[in-house]
């Protein structure tokens, strides 16, 4: 299949997005816009911008109205003509003729994965699945039930009609649905006291309060996930099955997390060979309303952008022993984390035992590990806080390999490519906002706190009672 053919398969809208870049030479964008004309081509926008990749060039972008043998035609022409070129995100290769003459890609980059740009990027890799609805492995406990993938498959629609702003389709979910929630919710929140971590602890009676967590009720995303976007800006995307750990992974970068909506089978509520929403619901979002885990589970996603399958497959791995299988020590205590640990009962109790083998987190050493899905872990990894993992983790990211550094911009929700002075540039300058706003309220405590000891010294010289020397002399 050509990339010309999964264009258009993947995109029927007659409406084209367009991208190229161009020398900053006089009569490059005209000759460019005659092979438009000369195809018939309907120029519906067009915008230009100086190049973030180079000062010498300009990145033009158009929405174009056209049929496949147009476009396909364009295509040969302009690859021929411009330095760059893309459609509706999806890179175009240059032409051996071309190759020679762009500045700003080298070899290493044109490589380079693709990954989203833009937090409405996830549309395009959200269906991306593994295993689709109804589809059940012949080990699953609802293999055989007829019902059960049926209901399996409405959840899977849900999920893959789901568009970026919208909001979560609401769930009615059945009794059978309810009390397996309920059996599984029960019994974790005996062990919960005893075993999770204090930022867990904290964040369920919120969840509670604001989201409807109770035996008898099974959450709802679209309330979980305002909930989470007022406390940490993480936010909730229905998920039709497995994403590959790529895709999973791009969307934490974004602040998304891809959930489940389906319950696993009542045959076995404490047992799941997949993750479902008892497991996310109950694993992970208590720990995503932490600010300072919703950042660790961030930057693990932004370090997998753009990096080879080799990479990501080792952020996979730390993933999984960390934001799944994490322990972490409090007051001299061990206490978990890890949301693959606080939805299983079972594994829950083991971790902690004296029986499981517990080593600091490392992680090169961690991303080595091999990972055990239908039995318990080999070997569990502990820090002393969040912010050691994350300090860790940020050593780890800067020895993957990239021609470029990635940084998220909160206020457009996409990801910036810094690749060229001109990016780090414009990052810095927004930093330098930031830090002056950090110097001014630190100027601020600080002549607070000199105030304030000045008025106490004072107070101490008017209670210090004066001897008849010091009267007279007054």
């Amino acid at each position: 299949q050509t990339l010309f053919q999964y264009i258009i398969e993947q995109h029927l809208n007659p409406i084209i997005k367009t991208l190229f870049s161009l020398k900053d030479q006089v009569g490059c964008l005209a000759n460019a816009l005659k092979i438009f004309q000369e195809h018939h081509i309907n120029v519906v926008r067009i915008e230009s911008r100086r190049s973030r990749r180079s000062d010498s060039m300009y990145d033009i972008y158009m929405d174009i109205e056209t049929d496949n043998i147009r476009l396909e035609e364009l295509i040969k022409r302009l690859k021929k003509e411009v330095n760059s070129i893309s459609y509706n995100d999806l890179p175009i290769p240059p032409s051996p003729a071309t190759a020679s003459r762009i500045t700003y890609l080298d070899d290493e980059l044109q490589n380079i994965p693709w990954f989203p740009r833009k937090v409405s990027d996830l549309d395009k890799s959200a269906n991306r699945v593994l295993m689709y609805g109804s589809e059940l492995d012949a080990d699953h406990p609802g293999f055989k039930d007829k019902v059960y993938r049926l209901r399996r498959k409405i959840f899977a629609d849900i999920a893959f009609k789901y568009k970026y702003g919208e909001p979560i389709p609401r769930i009615d979910y059945t009794e059978e649905e309810i009390k397996t929630w309920g059996t599984v919710f029960t019994e974790l929140m005996k062990l919960y006291p005893s075993h999770a971590c204090r930022e867990y602890l904290r964040n369920i009676p919120q969840l509670t309060e604001f989201c409807g967590y109770r035996k008898d009720n099974v959450p709802q995303l679209e309330d979980v996930s305002e909930f989470l976007k007022e406390k940490t800006g993480f936010q909730l995307r229905p998920v039709a099955g497995y994403l590959t750990s790529r895709d999973f992974l791009a969307g934490l970068a974004f602040r998304v997390f891809h959930c489940t909506q389906y319950i696993r089978h009542s045959s076995d509520p404490l047992y799941t060979p997949e993750p479902d929403c008892c497991h996310e619901l109950l694993g992970h979002m208590p720990l995503l309303a932490d600010p300072s885990f919703a950042q660790f589970s961030q930057e693990l996603g932004l370090a997998s952008l753009g990096a080879s399958d080799e990479a990501v497959q080792k952020l996979a791995t730390l993933y999984f022993f960390t934001v799944e299988f994490g322990l972490c020590k409090q007051d001299g205590l061990m206490r978990v984390y890890g949301a693959g640990l606080l939805s299983s009962i079972g594994e829950l109790k083991h971790a902690l035992t004296d029986k499981s083998k517990k080593i600091p987190f490392e992680p090169v050493r961690t991303s080595k590990q091999e990972c055990l899905i239908t039995t318990f872990q080999d070997v569990y990894f502990y820090t002393e806080s969040f912010e050691e993992a994350k300090d860790r983790m940020r050593q780890y990211a800067c020895t993957i390999k990239r021609p470029f550094a990635v940084r998220y911009n909160p206020y457009t929700q996409t990801v910036d490519v810094l690749n060229n002075t001109r990016c780090i540039a414009n990052a810095v300058s927004e930093l330098r906002g930031d830090l002056c706003i950090v110097s001014d309220a630190l100027r601020r405590l600080q002549q607070i706190e000199i105030e304030e000891e000045e008025e106490l010294e004072a107070e101490r010289e008017a209670e210090t009672p004066r001897t008849p020397r010091q009267i007279k002399s007054n």
